[in-house]
């Protein structure tokens, strides 16, 4: 099964209807395209430069 049509399924189970449109079909098809972009960038993100909280952050800039 396709991922869309693994979307779309889950819109069947979950809601109980399929896609209302074909624009609601593609949206589903560039839902895939953005997983697919974040999977390429997984475990690459860090955020060791940023603090880590609000409270760090105010800390940081403080003067």
């Amino acid at each position: 099964m396709s991922f869309v049509e693994t979307v779309e399924a889950a819109i069947a189970a979950w809601q109980g209807m399929s896609p209302p449109s074909a624009q609601a079909h593609q949206i589903a098809i560039d839902l895939e395209a953005s997983v697919k972009a974040f999977e390429k960038v997984r475990d690459r993100l860090r955020f060791e430069d940023e603090p880590a909280s609000f409270t760090a952050a105010l800390q940081a800039t403080k003067e």
